[in-house]
């Protein structure tokens, strides 16, 4: 699938512009960008459209687009907002079916804003023109010098092409990764910014850049993602050739998904969908600007390359103690060198007799510099030496710098393992930089950039797997009115999906409650059972250690006498058998109209909103998948089995979300939400049951 739109990609690649509202003034929205086409050498032609002048900034100009000798690839649009749809029209005629719209007054402006931008994109897509914006900075094509942009930034820091585009939905996030990258001498081909993303939006823009096989990082800052499966494409199409796609979103996605009545619709947010699709699909999600561009030069270093364990190598212990303490933070860590590589050090670094990881090559780098590029040489070969942080903390006069980069550029194209350096000094890391090696003034930034490339090359081969097995989640459509299922409906349906459920039974008399626990028992839990009150123990409506016939009359009275004050329909008590495992989990389902259908899988119990320690899957996924999942909660190291006890049956809680999540899919709109909590499982091998349960489900797909 390449659902590329070639009018698209005509904007990032026109032969020939149109620019509508040109003025002589560079600094103006409508002078800019013929200021930058002429600047960094657009060879195409390029037509102003001003009725009032015979030539702007040196080109000659037009009356209007239906004076001009031909078609243009694109228009731009740099005129009052209220102009824009006649000029719209006056495109359509002339054939012009690309359009940037400069101009603002729409859907950020307000309501009345708003309803002039739907009124445009309508008639754009009547007339068959593809629009970028409205009240958009442009876009900027480094390679060709097709800058139909009006940003100041490339006024102040000079473009150079390169591997790597920049899509936003803003201006000001478009530039800064642009400058950051600029000033550690990165090369931008594309610098995109949408707008108010009308027509086209920034995930179709981004499948645009994605279409550009130089293009090995693309970095995404998105406001709103309203088009995730144009998204996923874009990102398969990246993974395929082993470019790497970093997005910062920003703020929460609000797409009109309601919350459900279950705890599930509370504690599953826009965000954490956010994060379960860009996982999902191989997308590192950064958490600001700087992380947006801190691994870039690591990823055009040494592409997606899976890593595990580090190996920190500095002239000072000092520096490789920090190092390596920072790498326990992120998780990273060190190698334990083979024996081999140890005698090989130890002929190479002076006192240098046991296995030692940081390596400290000690002052005496100072005198024989060739200790460096030795070093790097015996370690290369480690069969845990997978990525490695080389601290330069300081030099100067002795120090052969511009050796010691040679070397290190040199075993980045030997082994192509994911190498960063950390140097405080600006000579330092400028010598470095200009080998190509990748150089951060921060051993933090660098360790950070390392983990996330490492972790991301993870992702993407998750995400290339999935692909080749599962077949995408569909969108599910916004339910309209809804209605919560009583316990025991909601644990029929759980059951006939393949959920392990507790034996229970509906009883609607007192007489049935007590054959139920003569069935069930000796130790039963007798609670109320109505759609009305999906938690009950907030009313005190579950009574736990049934143990005699006396218990379950006096709770099935009360049951009765409660449900009946709080004015809700009862449709019975539910009699349950007592079990106990090991371990309690919350299961969850959410229907989400952008991404499909979500499971939240987690720790249970009544806490489990306060502590949150969950995940969230998207349909389709597999046991290993939630199973790896789990193994990221902060109660992990308990699911394994601590001070004697065993390890929890996690393939139980596996089985029951893969259930849950291809019943809910199967089903669409009809089953809204699910809450099953707790889901109790056993010790590893002996399986487990689902105690309570809540289901919503759509009244219309119900009916």
């Amino acid at each position: 699938m390449n659902p590329l739109d070639p009018r698209l990609a005509a904007i990032f690649r026109p032969r020939s512009v149109a620019v509508v509202g040109a003025t002589e003034d560079r600094n103006r929205v409508g002078g800019r960008p013929l200021h930058y086409l002429r600047s960094f050498g657009f060879a195409g032609a390029v037509y102003p459209i001003n009725p009032k002048r015979e030539t702007v900034q040196g080109y000659r100009a037009y009356a209007s687009l239906a004076d001009l000798p031909e078609a243009p690839d694109v228009a731009v649009l740099a005129v009052a907002g209220d102009q824009v749809q006649g000029v719209l029209r006056q495109c359509a005629a002339r054939g012009v079916r690309s359009a940037v719209v400069m101009s603002s007054g729409f859907g950020e402006t307000g309501a009345a804003g708003a309803q002039r931008q739907a009124q445009l994109v309508e008639e754009a897509r009547a007339l068959g023109v593809r629009l970028i914006g409205p009240n958009a900075q442009g876009v900027a094509n480094f390679q060709t010098g097709a800058v139909l942009n009006f940003s100041t930034m490339f006024m102040e820091v000079p473009p150079q092409d390169g591997p790597v585009a920049v899509i936003s939905q803003s201006g000001a996030a478009s530039v800064m990764p642009y400058a950051l990258l600029r000033e550690r001498g990165i090369g931008v081909r594309y610098v995109v910014a949408s707008g108010n993303d009308a027509d086209a939006s920034v995930c179709e823009l981004a499948l645009t850049a994605a279409a550009d096989p130089d293009i090995r990082v693309l970095l995404l800052y998105i406001e709103s993602l309203s088009d995730p499966a144009m998204l996923a494409e874009a990102a398969r199409l990246a993974r395929s050739r082993g470019a790497a796609v970093v997005a910062l979103k920003s703020g929460r996605s609000a797409h009109g998904a309601q919350a459900a009545a279950s705890h599930t619709g509370a504690i599953v947010s826009d965000d954490a969908l956010v994060d379960a699709f860009f996982e999902r699909h191989g997308i590192w999600r950064a958490d600001d600007v700087h992380g947006l561009v801190n691994a870039v030069e690591l990823y055009l270093a040494s592409g997606l390359r899976a890593a595990e364990h580090l190996v920190v190598m500095s002239h000072s212990g000092a520096v490789g103690v920090v190092c390596a303490d920072t790498a326990e933070r992120f998780g990273v860590p060190l190698a334990q060198l083979d024996r081999s590589t140890v005698q090989a050090l130890a002929r190479i670094v002076p006192g240098f007799a046991t296995a030692q990881n940081p390596v400290d090559l000690t002052a005496s780098l100072l005198t024989d510099g060739s200790m460096f590029g030795r070093t790097l040489d015996a370690l290369a070969g480690d069969p845990q030496a997978d990525m490695f942080l080389v601290g330069v903390p300081v030099a100067g006069e002795g120090y052969d710098v511009a050796g010691m980069a040679a070397d290190t550029a040199r075993f980045l194209r030997q082994t192509g393992k994911p190498l960063a350096v950390s140097a405080p000094q600006a000579s330092v890391r400028d010598a470095f930089r200009a080998a190509g090696v990748p150089v951060f003034t921060h051993e933090t930034d660098a360790l950070a950039a390392l983990h996330q490339v490492s972790r991301h090359a993870l992702l993407a081969q998750g995400a290339s797997a999935r692909d080749a097995r599962d077949a995408p989640g569909q969108a599910s459509p916004v339910p309209g009115a809804t209605r919560t299922l009583s316990e025991s409906q909601s644990l029929a349906l759980l059951q006939s999906a393949g959920v392990p459920v507790v034996a229970h039974r509906l009883c609607t008399s007192a007489h049935e409650a007590v054959q139920a626990w003569r069935e069930l028992g000796p130790d039963v839990v007798v609670k109320a059972c109505s759609g009305d009150i999906p938690h009950k123990s907030e009313h005190g409506l579950v009574f736990l250690n049934q143990r005699s016939e006396e218990d379950v009359l006096r709770s099935y009275e009360e049951c009765v006498a409660r449900v009946r004050s709080l004015g809700a329909p009862l449709e019975g008590v539910l009699v349950a058998q007592r079990v106990r495992g090991q371990r309690e989990f919350a299961l969850g389902v959410k229907q989400d109209p952008l991404f499909g259908t979500a499971v939240m899988v987690g720790d249970g119990g009544k806490y489990v909103e306060a502590l949150k320690d969950f995940a969230v899957l998207l349909h389709p996924f597999s046991e290993q998948d939630v199973i790896d999942k789990l193994a990221r909660l902060r109660i992990a190291p308990i699911l394994a089995g601590v001070r004697g006890e065993p390890a929890v049956d996690l393939q139980v809680v596996a089985r029951a979300a893969v259930a849950l999540g291809g019943f809910a899919a199967a089903r669409g709109a009809q089953v809204v939400s699910i809450d099953l909590n707790p889901l109790i499982a056993g010790p590893a091998g002996t399986g487990g049951w689902a105690v309570d349960a809540v289901v919503e489900e759509s009244v219309a797909g119900h009916g």
